[in-house]
């Protein structure tokens, strides 16, 4: 199942996607993050909603798409995480996983503009699957990380070079407004399985510039959920960006970093496809 966060009447509702449409589900289903909280007892009337008891369906091509998750709790990410773009930055693969935060005021919709900050010059792309947490808890198994995933996005860690090397710390350099475009949908665990396998591809203005798939990770998702938890409670509507493969910008001789009106495109097998135009802030 495919569940979108839209735009309708100056408000934000949630929808079923469906053979090139939207249906609208009833208000009383709340928000996003409302629906994951209660997907148990909410699963079976979403799956139910038809044509008839549905608002009027959307043609897909007409709405203007959400994040799906406008106001996530918590954008964690892991980076060095693809052997081929911890080669291309310089390092080695770690021995131990490596953590930052994106700040959830980054996040943005699937086919928004990316803002070129006027304070920055290196801005970057990076093509992720991204992991959208159901079931929130601490100290979760590896075995049983599969149990508190809910769905699946495509996700771009925008990344300000200048400002994430800077210092040790990244945060700053991975966090600024627009840069954490994920979507266009949530595609529910259900209807993936093992997400270990989706080929994951960005292009910049028409040019294929990262071309892997989740196989490749070096620390798996389920190996992801099962440290972090160890430090902090995820919780239902939490996001987990688990790395990029190679070919970011900052990666080719000389960088390739974005340009105001570049294209970036990112793409990720069985989970849709995200677009956005990238515009130098005034």
């Amino acid at each position: 199942m495919k569940l979108v966060t839209f735009a309708t009447g100056g408000q934000a509702a949630i929808g079923r996607v469906e053979e090139g449409g939207i249906l609208p589900l009833p208000f009383g289903f709340g928000s996003m993050i409302d629906l994951i909280n209660h997907w148990p007892e909410r699963e079976a009337q979403v799956r139910n909603v038809t044509q008839t008891t549905a608002l009027e369906k959307l043609p897909l091509k007409e709405a203007i798409l959400l994040p799906p998750i406008p106001r996530p709790g918590k954008i964690l990410a892991i980076g060095l995480n693809y052997a081929d773009h911890i080669r291309e930055m310089g390092g080695e693969i770690p021995e131990r996983q490596v953590w930052f935060c994106k700040q959830p005021t980054a996040a943005n919709g699937p086919f928004q503009p990316i803002i070129l900050p006027k304070v920055a010059r290196e801005v970057d792309y990076e093509a992720e699957l991204v992991a959208v947490i159901g079931k929130g808890g601490r100290h979760i198994s590896r075995e049983e990380a599969p149990n508190h995933v809910f769905g699946y996005c495509v996700g771009n860690d925008v990344s300000v070079r200048d400002w994430q090397m800077a210092t040790s710390q990244w945060m700053l350099g991975k966090s600024f407004d627009t840069h954490a475009p994920f979507g266009p949908w949530i595609t529910t665990a259900d209807e993936i399985g093992d997400p270990h396998g989706l080929g994951v591809r960005a292009f910049v203005n028409g040019e294929l510039r990262q071309d892997s798939d989740t196989s490749n990770l070096v620390f798996d998702l389920w190996e992801q959920i099962a440290l972090v938890s160890q430090v902090m409670t995820l919780e239902p509507g939490d996001l987990i960006f688990t790395g990029t493969p190679g070919g970011v910008g900052m990666g080719f001789k000389p960088p390739r970093y974005l340009g105001d009106g570049d294209i970036v495109r990112i793409e990720i097998d069985r989970l849709g496809t995200i677009e956005a135009v990238c515009e130098r802030e005034e």
